[in-house]
C-alpha cells in the first residue's frame, strides 16, 4: 500500500478533501501534528509528502523550530523524486526549499479571489482538466518568487504566482481547494482577530459560502484525485 506523510501546522488546517482523494486511491496516511509536538521525520521514507497551511511564516523558524525540519524533509522528498503537494504555507515552504524568496505581499489575500491558470496548466497533469478561471478561497499574507526551474501554473489579480510545479510531481498551490464548510466555520472563529485587523467583513466570506465551496470542491476533486494517482 502506498504511503503519504501529511505535515499539519495547526488543528484548524487539516487535509480535508485531500485526505478523501488519498483514501479513495488506497493511500495510507500518516499525519505529523507538528503543532502538538510530533517529530518531523529526518528523511523521506514514504511515497509522498503533503504539507498543509498555517498562520506562521517560512521565516518564523525561531518561534517554530519544526519548520527547519520540514524544509529538510521537503529537500529529501525532492531529492528522492517523491510526489509533493504544498498548500498555502506548504507551497511557501516548498518554494523556500527550492531556493525561492518568500515574503509579505502588499496586502493579505483573504476571501474568494479568482485564480487564472497559465498556459502551462493546459497540459499539466493536475490542472489540465480544471477551468481556466475558478474562485477558491485564499487566506495568506506571504507570497513567493517562482523557484528556479519551476513552471508557473496560476496567478490572481494581486498574487503573481498562485501555483507552480517543479519537476514532474512537486506542486505548490497557494489557494485552498480542500476546505469543507465545518472547516471554514472553524477558521472564521480561529482567525477572527485577523479578519478584524484586516477590516474584512466575515459576511464577505460566509455569504454564499456553500455554493462557493461546492464550486471549488468540484475543481479540487479532480486536482487531488490526479495527485493521489501519482502516488498510487
Amino acid at each position: 500500500m502506498p504511503t503519504a506523510i501529511i505535515l499539519q501546522h495547526i488543528a484548524a488546517e487539516g487535509p480535508g478533501a485531500i485526505a478523501d482523494a488519498l483514501a479513495a486511491r488506497g493511500v495510507e496516511m500518516r499525519t505529523v501534528h507538528a503543532y502538538a509536538g510530533d517529530s518531523v521525520p529526518a528523511r523521506m521514507e514514504a511515497d509522498a509528502l503533503i504539507v498543509m497551511g498555517g498562520p506562521m511564516g517560512v521565516y518564523d523558524a525561531d518561534q517554530h523550530p519544526h519548520l527547519r525540519a520540514e524544509l529538510q524533509l521537503i529537500g529529501s522528498a525532492l531529492a528522492a523524486g517523491r510526489p509533493i503537494l504544498g498548500t498555502c504555507l506548504g507551497s511557501q515552504l516548498l518554494a523556500a526549499a527550492l531556493g525561492a524568496r518568500v515574503y509579505p505581499n502588499t496586502r493579505k489575500e483573504i476571501g474568494w479571489y479568482e485564480v487564472e491558470l497559465g498556459d502551462a496548466a493546459q497540459t499539466d497533469v493536475l490542472l489540465a482538466a480544471a477551468p481556466r478561471r475558478f474562485t477558491p478561497i485564499s487566506w495568506h499574507g506571504d507570497i513567493f518568487d517562482l523557484p528556479d526551474g519551476a513552471v508557473h501554473l496560476a496567478r490572481s489579480a494581486i498574487t503573481p504566482h498562485q501555483a507552480f510545479r517543479h519537476g514532474k510531481n512537486a506542486y505548490g498551490l497557494l489557494f485552498h481547494l480542500e476546505l469543507k464548510r465545518p472547516q471554514l466555520d472553524t477558521w472564521m472563529t480561529a482567525f477572527a482577530d485577523e479578519l478584524r485587523a484586516e477590516q474584512i467583513a466575515p459576511s464577505s466570506i460566509i455569504d454564499d459560502a456553500d455554493r462557493r465551496l461546492a464550486d471549488a470542491a468540484a475543481v479540487g476533486a479532480g486536482v487531488y484525485d490526479r495527485f493521489a494517482a501519482l502516488i498510487a
